[in-house]
């Protein structure tokens, strides 16, 4: 009864309004606030700042500067062993596993198809059918930059409108395609063992997704948009484990490889923790 309620409040409430809002809060630079703000969540979440590059939570210059707090050069060494896939980033395993006949596996009794997640378009979908996934969820504690799993060059990057419901364990259970119904970012990559998509999906409070290459593209007009598709531009190569995005306030990366190039470790299951630049799988080429 009170997952119900919970999940019935966010669909009456203004979703997009409440975020955005947020949002504004999230970037005021007056120093009593934003001070007040990170002090609470610092403490409310028991934010670890010792890895911080800058510790002293009063010197970003507004929240979402602390929320997206870089780390000591140290504070992440990346597995190099060969052909490793690194974890994206620091969070919680909510599932993985394979792609079967075109759907992703959500929770117990849902599953959601793999051509919505990526924006409707069949083609995009044709090389993830019967590959493998990873979703990885970022609690508000976590460090909020998003990493490659492996070397990659940007193939082109996709804006899709939608919902924004929290992603919890209550609403993966609760809400119908949650992940293919909210506001995300489709990120597909060239890399060595074929197209890899990184999805940055948004949430309730999010107030903004973020790539190194464009800066925020989400919030965006609420229509599909692919993103850095002009010929000759530069192209954008990223090496495994070099920052490809961020969140401003946390949400979930969800990772789709191809059929029959790698395999995700055997001792990972639904639950567990992951780190970024932490190996999560392995290439089969390798």
């Amino acid at each position: 009864m009170k997952d119900s309620l919970f999940i019935l409040l966010q669909k009456l409430l203004p979703q997009h309004l409440l975020s955005r809002l947020v949002g504004r809060l999230a970037e005021c630079r007056t120093p009593w606030v934003k001070n007040l703000f990170i002090n609470w969540f610092r403490k409310r979440y028991r934010v670890d700042m010792s890895q911080a590059l800058e510790p002293n939570p009063e010197a970003y210059e507004h929240f979402n500067a602390f929320f997206t707090r870089a780390l000591k050069p140290d504070a992440r060494p990346l597995d190099n062993t060969r052909g490793a896939i690194l974890s994206p980033a620091d969070g919680a395993i909510s599932q993985l596993g394979p792609i079967e006949h075109g759907r992703i596996f959500q929770a117990k009794g849902h599953s959601y198809a793999l051509s919505t997640l990526l924006g409707g378009d069949l083609e995009r979908a044709k090389p993830f059918i019967n590959g493998s996934f990873a979703t990885i969820y970022l609690s508000p504690r976590d460090y909020h930059r998003v990493h490659m799993p492996v070397a990659g060059t940007l193939r082109e990057s996709i804006y899709i409108p939608g919902d924004l419901y929290s992603v919890n364990q209550v609403t993966a259970a609760g809400v119908e395609n949650l992940f293919a119904r909210n506001e995300r970012l489709v990120a597909i990559f060239d890399t060595e063992l074929g197209p890899m998509a990184m999805v940055l999906v948004g949430a309730m409070i999010v107030a903004g997704i973020e790539t190194v290459w464009s800066g925020q593209v989400a919030p965006l007009p609420r229509q599909p948009l692919v993103l850095d598709a002009a010929p000759g531009r530069t192209p954008v190569e990223l090496a495994a484990g070099e920052e490809m995005g961020r969140f401003k306030l946390g949400s979930t990366v969800i990772l789709l490889f191809g059929s029959d190039v790698m395999d995700w470790a055997e001792q990972l299951s639904a639950g567990d923790a992951v780190v970024m630049g932490r190996s999560i799988g392995q290439a089969r080429q390798a």
